[in-house]
């Protein structure tokens, strides 16, 4: 039998997972028509009503989520991370897997490089494991070198989550596998994706959106100038978010990065101290945006509805690099050197247009046109 929840749960994940549906557009849709069923009613008897997916496909997500011991949360719900919540491009459904109540706790994002050293690894292991004594719950990504020795750093005490590219069925690097279950039992595991995706380039993105909006601070350990590491502290920055970077050797390329963080006014972190005195005491930062009126600029649902920012023109550094963008390959650099922004908007600006589809970074960071439409 269907539950009133259970068929609201649905029309949500419908909804959010209908074609050309991003994350603001699907907020607009439901102020617009008051709930998702609504919102797909209007869909299913217009235009779009082929991008809105089947019925059968979503019960096949609800009850593969349901078996391998996951939760949909869904935007508004009491157990969806309170931090999140309240930023303009928030995900409408998210799955879950362990202990949800640590989303609603204090958390701080540590993220760096991969290929870390062994010093960046002990310092990343040693903090978390400091923050975590202190009832702080630490984020990563789940990935090689400082992700993992945050999770491992936090996970004696069972205060950490990992926000995952891929389902929560597919552990991913393929070596952290038991890392993986050993967080989803002492842990959380959180994702935007439904359960039996691979994940791929074009998703990690939206697990950097997630660390950046989930946690009230992120913490950056050797990271380098052109890196994913970076581009979670910049979403963290445009979040409002407090950033921290850990110093290292200007002979490292590793540390480039987060010293240049230093440099751009980052708190220098040497221990826990330093963050837990700029911690806010509560989980919920103060409010960030307010709703944007409709009707949306449709250059800008297109794209996924680019998140308004206080600290940037988005919509005139959205539409300078997109006029820029072609099916030819076209660099980074030479964007840079010819939209007039600044390296950090435009690259915030291509990772949101990457996480949107409507772009493809290639390797050599090198940008071309996605030849699919948005998803």
């Amino acid at each position: 039998m269907t539950t009133p929840d259970h068929a609201r749960v649905a029309a949500c994940l419908r909804l959010a997972r209908t074609r050309g549906i991003g994350p603001v557009s699907y907020h607009r849709l439901i102020r617009k028509y008051g709930d998702a069923g609504a919102a797909l009613d209007m869909l299913l008897r217009g235009p779009e009503a082929g991008h809105v997916p089947p019925l059968g496909e979503i019960a096949r997500e609800m009850d593969r989520t349901a078996a391998i011991g996951g939760h949909i949360l869904i935007h508004g719900d009491a157990d969806y991370p309170p931090a999140l919540a309240m930023v303009a491009d928030a995900p409408p459904v998210l799955s879950v897997m362990g202990d949800v109540t640590l989303l609603r706790g204090r958390i701080v994002g540590v993220v760096g490089a991969r290929n870390a050293s062994a010093g960046g690894m002990r310092i990343a292991q040693s903090l978390a494991t400091m923050l975590a004594a202190a009832g702080v719950t630490v984020m990563s990504g789940l990935a090689r070198g400082i992700d993992a020795a945050a999770h491992r750093g936090a996970l004696p005490a069972r205060r950490t989550v990992a926000a995952i590219a891929g389902g929560l069925d597919c552990p991913y690097p393929p070596e952290h596998g038991r890392l993986h279950d050993e967080i989803a039992q002492q842990g959380a595991l959180i994702t935007e994706a439904p359960p039996g995706t691979m994940p791929q380039a074009r998703h990690f993105p939206r697990r950097n959106r997630l660390i950046a909006g989930i946690s009230l601070g992120c913490v950056v350990i050797e990271a380098a100038m052109r890196s994913g590491s970076l581009i979670t502290a910049r979403m963290a920055l445009d979040y409002d978010r407090i950033v921290f970077a850990v110093p290292g050797s200007p002979l490292d390329p590793r540390c480039n990065g987060s010293n240049d963080l230093l440099r751009q006014g980052a708190i220098l972190t040497e221990n826990e101290r330093d963050i837990l005195r700029e911690l806010p005491s509560g989980p919920v930062p103060p409010p960030l945006f307010t709703p944007a009126p409709d009707p949306v600029p449709r250059g800008v649902e297109m794209a996924e509805n680019m998140p308004s920012s206080p600290r940037m023109d988005r919509h005139g550094a959205h539409a300078a690099v997109l006029e820029l963008l072609s099916f030819a390959p076209s660099s980074v650099d030479d964007l840079v050197r010819r939209c007039q922004f600044s390296t950090a908007t435009v690259l915030t600006v291509l990772s949101e247009m990457e996480m949107s589809g409507l772009i493809d970074i290639l390797a050599g960071d090198m940008v071309v046109l996605s030849s699919a439409p948005p998803a």
